[in-house]
């Protein structure tokens, strides 16, 4: 797999998780893949687990997606999770093998207000 069908891969597999559609949003995953939550200390084995704890999932999600960059075998997404109105800005590590994600790593962090001491340097991102 090339690396524009990767990217077009991880298009479908957002867009999927946007609209709860899990069968979909689960396809870019191995049989065997990994998924790690590190804040958590959670690791999920298998595409099947990885499916049934996010379809366990009680809240109501939105996916946007900032930006996908990778190359190879290695891509990251950035993007804002929300669950029930309150945004978390994630990261997500996905490793491939043979065009399926083998592991996923995904970090989160919730916003926070700016700092005054650096107000005059910054400028707010929408």
């Amino acid at each position: 797999m090339d690396e524009r069908e990767i990217r077009a891969a991880l298009d479908r597999h957002w867009a999927a998780s946007d609209r709860d559609d899990f069968e979909a949003e689960h396809e870019i995953y191995r049989e065997d893949a990994v998924l790690d939550y590190p804040q958590s200390g959670e690791r999920i084995r298998g595409r099947h687990n990885i499916q049934q704890s996010r379809a366990a999932q009680p809240n109501r999600k939105r996916f946007t997606v900032r930006r996908i960059v990778g190359a190879g075998d290695l891509w990251i997404t950035e993007y804002v999770l929300t669950y029930d109105g309150l945004p978390s800005y994630t990261v997500s590590i996905m490793e491939f093998v043979d065009g399926k994600v083998t592991r996923e790593t995904q970090y989160f962090g919730d916003p926070f207000e700016p700092g005054p001491s650096r107000a005059q340097w910054v400028e707010r991102i929408p």
